[in-house]
């Protein structure tokens, strides 16, 4: 008969065998539950933390905000920051030592493929410092300039910055724009000479670049190999030292600064915060500054990377919060918390990120529309610098109109919603936003507002009812060797920018800074700069308002008939270039028709060009009765994924002899 007693006994005797075959491999003995006495008499030993310690929650308490430090770590890209932020995680025991530690930051499946960061991740790192346990938390930031807002956003709950600068390029354009984010923040900024390994490493010289451009000491360089963990030691202790601990103060009513979160379809909205005064525990009852609604926290903890559970955050400490937050509108980015009755004075947030480019987006199929909304409804709630319009076209159907920081940022964001969401989407062409002074009192009356904001550029307004067109206007920073300097000044002039400062900062580069009209360097200028530079050039800008600009809507006709997916605004000055230019395009594009198509650029009723789609067998005269042009399919596609087969232009038109034909564009057009 099975008893407890029996079943005892068949304990002590599994654990024996398992002991003995244990020791013939070599293995530690397993160790017997304690009995109830000796559970009793046990007391938990004082020990301090290590970041391997994962299996229990832990005490915050026992981290004082004078051994805290909240830092980042920000850079150009590819000079080796995810790869330091893996070295730090090795050296606090937070991951272990092995091969394949490589963008253990990185989560996101887009940021592994491009080898790029795109979103900031934080890590808390405890590390043992002369007898005390300090607490680092560690934010990981992007380098590319489309991703800008997300540094601002990581700066705000840091006190200090890691500059990482590779010994072997030396100071580039995004090095340059990141200093001074972490300038104006008032940050204390550790430089980093990164990647000493390298055959042609000068990190003398980069030391020079450091003193003359940012006025930092070169003996306050830290020289490391992020790769071979060379010198890595001393980063975490000059961190210790040179960045102070968070002006904050724990017996404050709560206020934490939600700055970053992500979407959970289990436990709903994940904020990552910062906690700036008082404490927060499982159980709370929180109220958002923003939204006026109140919720109880399930749950908080620390990244290490990996989410730990903790019993309480503590003022001048960053982790992550779960409160039941179902709808991905309740959680804003910049949005203050507090406790229930116990209001405060909401935190100042974020400045709100400015789009550079717009582009439509819809559904391949209107099926769909309803799952696309709810993907970017999430995806937008962890990259809130996309701003969301509702539109709809003609030949698409509904969709929105997304505006992005820049080309990286809008393919990004459209492979993530491949690759996290599974949605299929067509993105037509990238445009900037231009505004238009209106000229009259009834126009003002009817948009509400002097000063009206295009971004579509079928809804561009005529001359006749603005006094003014204003442009987007970028200061552009070029770091480049000098042997480039004349072909890359040729190509800012060429693209309508204006030269502002030049400045050698060391013997063989030469830092330009030029204003440029947005819409000149948002699709190729980037491109163009590589190429001219062999690829040493770097390029960086930032938002410099607008200016007064002579612009034209420009038509696209098949056959006399506008395409109104293929209007665009340009320059005066650039009109008949860029009309010819789509025109040929648009011709190449065309297959063999039997009979004749007129492809023409058109400003207002002036063709200003024009070609010819092939005929493949005759000639036949157009016919003086109006063509009707019918839009079937999409025309401009931008960037198309997961489609089986290509989108295409399909139009029925009169070939002038009574007959309507399909015409379609086989291949994309990109103006």
């Amino acid at each position: 008969m099975w008893t407890l007693a029996g079943q005892g006994c068949w304990r002590r005797c599994a654990l024996a065998a398992w002991a003995t075959r244990a020791a013939r491999r070599g293995l530690p003995a397993p160790r017997p539950a304690p009995t109830r006495g000796a559970a009793a008499e046990s007391k938990a030993p004082d020990r301090s933390y290590s970041s391997a310690d994962r299996k229990e929650k832990i005490d915050m308490s026992r981290f004082p905000v004078e051994n805290t430090r909240n830092f980042s770590i920000i850079a150009h890209v590819d000079h080796g920051k995810s790869t330091l932020a893996d070295r730090l995680l090795e050296l606090t025991g937070a991951i272990d030592k092995t091969k394949n530690n490589k963008q253990v930051l990185d989560k996101l499946q887009v940021e592994r493929e491009r080898g790029i960061t795109v979103k900031a991740q934080t890590a808390s790192l405890f590390y043992d410092y002369e007898g005390k346990q300090y607490l680092l938390n560690l934010i990981d930031t992007p380098g590319h300039v489309d991703f800008s807002y997300e540094v601002s956003r990581s700066l705000s709950a840091c006190q200090g910055v890691l500059l990482v600068v590779d010994a072997n390029e030396g100071i580039q354009a995004q090095t340059v724009a990141n200093f001074f984010l972490a300038f104006e923040a008032q940050l204390s900024v550790i430089p980093v000479i990164n990647k000493i390994d390298l055959k042609n490493a000068d990190p003398e010289r980069v030391e020079k670049q450091i003193e003359k451009v940012f006025d930092i000491p070169s003996d306050e360089c830290i020289k490391i190999s992020a790769k071979l963990g060379t010198n890595v030691e001393s980063v975490l202790q000059a961190v210790i030292k040179r960045i102070p601990p968070p002006k904050v103060h724990r017996k404050n009513p709560l206020r934490a600064l939600v700055f970053d979160s992500t979407f959970d379809q289990y436990r709903g909205v994940i904020a990552n915060v910062a906690l700036f005064d008082g404490v927060v525990s499982k159980g709370d009852k929180i109220v958002s500054a923003h939204t006026q609604k109140t919720y109880e926290v399930n749950e908080v903890g620390v990244l290490n990377p990996n989410e730990q559970p903790t019993h309480k955050l503590y003022a001048g400490q960053v982790g992550y919060l779960i409160a039941g937050m179902k709808d991905v509108t309740e959680a804003q980015i910049g949005d203050t918390l507090y406790l229930h009755k116990q209001p405060v004075e909401p935190l100042p947030g974020f400045k709100s990120a400015k789009p550079m480019v717009f582009a439509g987006m819809y559904p391949i199929d209107q099926s769909e529309y309803n799952n696309l909304k709810s993907a970017i409804e999430k995806l937008t709630l962890n990259d809130s610098s996309v701003t969301v319009h509702r539109d709809s076209s003609l030949a698409l159907g509904a969709g929105w109109r997304l505006g992005f920081l820049g080309l990286l940022h809008m393919e990004v964001f459209n492979q993530r919603l491949e690759q996290e969401y599974n949605a299929s989407v067509i993105l037509t062409t990238p445009t900037v936003p231009y505004k238009a002074v209106l000229s009259s009192a009834k126009l003002i009356k009817e948009y509400r507002e002097k000063e009206i904001t295009i971004i579509n550029p079928a809804q561009f307004p005529d001359k006749s009812k603005v006094t003014e067109y204003l442009e987007p206007i970028v200061l552009g920073t070029i770091i480049t060797p000098d042997e480039y300097t004349g072909k890359i000044m040729m190509l800012c002039q060429a693209r309508r920018a204006v030269q502002k400062n030049m400045m050698y900062i060391d013997q063989n580069r030469i830092m330009l800074k030029y204003l440029f009209p947005l819409n000149e360097i948002v699709v190729d200028f980037y491109d163009s700069l590589k190429s001219l530079s062999s690829g040493y050039a770097s390029f960086d800008y930032e938002d410099a308002g607008y200016q007064t600009a002579e612009l034209v809507k420009m038509d696209i006709l098949l056959n006399g008939n506008i395409v109104e997916e293929l209007v665009t605004v340009v320059h005066k000055d650039k009109a008949y270039s860029a009309g010819k230019a789509i025109c040929e395009r648009l011709k190449d594009s065309l297959p063999r028709q039997l009979f004749e198509i007129a492809i023409q650029a058109a400003l207002g009723s002036k063709i200003i060009a024009r070609e010819t789609g092939k005929d493949g067998t005759r000639k036949i005269k157009s016919s003086r009765k109006k063509q009707e042009v019918l839009l079937v399919v999409s025309p401009v596609i931008w960037v198309t994924q997961k489609c089986t087969a290509k989108l295409k232009l399909s139009r029925m038109v009169h070939d002038g002899e009574g007959s309507i034909h399909s015409l379609t564009i086989s291949r994309t057009v990109v103006i």
